[in-house]
Parts: C-alpha cells; structure tokens; sequence
C-alpha cells in the first residue's frame, strides 16, 4: 500500500511563493492499496491536481473518495474532480451523516452543485456516481482494503479513517482537537465529562493502534493554541503524544497553518523535534508536502 499528499494545507488554499516548497492547496491524499485500489481521503482543492494525473493514460476512473467531514477546505475540490465529467468512471463518495440535520453524504455535492455556486449540475456529469452514507464505527470493504471510522474532536461531526490492507495500515485524522474538560476539578460536571472524554479517547486511540502511518491535524504550535482553543485542530505537541501512546510507526504532521510560510513551517517543526530529541523512540515523524509519496510495502 502506497498513499501520496496532493493538499497539505489547512482552512484556506494559500498558494504563493512563500509556500512553494510545501504546496499551497488543502487537504487530499491518494491511497493505492497493493490490488490496485483507490481511495481518496478529503476533497481539497488538491483533488484537482489528482483528477489531471489520474487521467493522462485517458482511462476511465474508478475512485473512493472518504470525506472526514463538511468544512469547506475538506470538500471544494469536488466538482472539479474531472473523472465526473467522463463517461466510464465510477465515483463513489462515502462519509459521515450529519447528526444536525440529518443529511447524509449525498448532501455535500447536493449543496455544491447548486446554480448559484457552481454552473454544472449532477444530471450532466458523465460519470457513475454513488454515495454511500457510513454508520460510526462501522467498517467497509471497498476493493482489497478495509475501512473503519472513529468520531474525532471538531466542531462538526469528522470521521477519522483507518484503511488496512495486505497487512499495512494508515489512519488519517482529519481535522482534530486534544481532548479537553471544560469543567474545573470539583465542578460537578468535571468527573462525568472526564469519563466520557476517556471513552471517546479509548475509541479513538483504538482504532489509531499499531498504524504504520498516521497523518494528524497539526494546524498550530502549543503556545499558539491557547489563542485558538475551541477551533477543532491540533498541535504538532500533541500529535506526537497520539502517535507514541498509540505504538504508530511514523507520524506526519499535515493541515499546515496558511499564513505560515514554507521557512516558518520548517523552523517551527525543527523547533518541535529539538524539544523532543530523545523522546521519539522508534517513532519517525515527517513534515508532509505535496509530491510526498510513502510506500508501506
């Protein structure tokens, strides 16, 4: 099993050249399992650059694509996803069903390919399209690979995916906050909250274990988080304690901050490592760029 980084970025596309080196679009990554399958984690505007690559050889497509959740930067790729347009190719979208209002997977195109936001609709696309709604913590074969989910902390519901296949495994977060009990110690809420935050990290953690990769939200730095508590991502700090309490293989730290350049991106994670020199073990941690392709065979 092979996966390769096509968005990297968080919130925002922010392409430039203070970005070049590590890419400027948003979230997606391409999973190629050993039997020729293919997944799509997210649908960023790295989709794009995907759909161009998937389609030089002018066959038709058969893609996966998992979404983590709804958020603008995980899914406004979709409609330029060019194997849509192509008669032959099978497009099948799976996520989460939104516990607000109830919609499932299907929403999420439904909404983009309004007329008033995007000048194509459905009917029109050549492709073979399916959606396919996922009950939480419920996995699916899809080709050679199998694929749980597990709920993470973002302000909106955000399935974490593991895909496992021919014996290698990688889980993505998406987007993901640490764990954290608003209640102060001896507030009545504190301890029933603490043993539900403790179920949630148990489910979490679980399906986290063992992985030969795990690629994390890691938007900011610690001292930067306490300014942003609240808005669903995580700390290079923090992805690292997940990776070494859940025995990963190699960490890669992903959803880049977009106001922070190529050079600070890279002092700001030579930074992280420095402070745990001596800490990481057998653990191998990466500072994931577009291009970035990792096999695990």
């Amino acid at each position: 099993m092979k996966f390769r980084f096509w968005g990297v970025r968080g919130s925002i596309p922010s392409p430039g050249p203070r970005t070049a080196r590590y890419g400027g679009n948003t979230t997606c990554i391409e999973v190629r399992t050993g039997g020729g399958t293919l997944l799509v984690l997210d649908a960023g505007t790295g989709l794009f650059p995907l759909a161009q690559q998937l389609l030089k050889d002018g066959a038709a497509v058969d893609a996966n694509i998992f979404i983590t959740h709804s958020h603008w930067d995980h899914i406004h790729g979709l409609p330029f996803f060019t194997p849509l347009f192509v008669k032959g190719s099978r497009v099948c979208l799976h996520g989460a069903r939104d516990p607000v209002s109830g919609h499932g997977i299907e929403h999420v195109m439904a909404v983009q390919l309004q007329n008033s936001y995007f000048p194509v609709d459905e009917a029109q696309m050549g492709a073979t399209i399916a959606y396919r709604t996922l009950e939480v913590g419920v996995p699916v074969e899809v080709g050679d690979a199998l694929v749980s989910n597990v709920v993470m902390n973002h302000p909106v519901i955000n399935l974490g995916y593991r895909i496992a296949s021919r014996g290698k495994s990688l889980f993505f977060t998406g987007d993901h906050e640490p764990w954290h009990n608003p209640h102060p110690l001896g507030d009545p809420r504190h301890a029933p909250f603490e043993a539900h935050l403790f179920e949630r990290q148990q489910a979490m953690d679980s399906g986290m274990l063992g992985v030969d990769a795990l690629i994390v939200d890691c938007s900011y730095t610690r001292d930067e988080y306490a300014a942003r508590a609240g808005w669903g991502h995580g700390t290079f700090d923090g992805a690292i304690a997940m990776a070494l309490r859940v025995g990963a293989r190699t960490l890669y730290c992903t959803h880049h901050e977009p106001t922070r350049g190529d050079d600070e991106l890279e002092a700001v994670f030579a930074e992280v490592l420095a402070r745990h020199a001596g800490q990481l073990g057998h653990l191998q941690v990466h500072l994931a760029h577009e291009g970035l392709e990792v096999s695990l065979d």
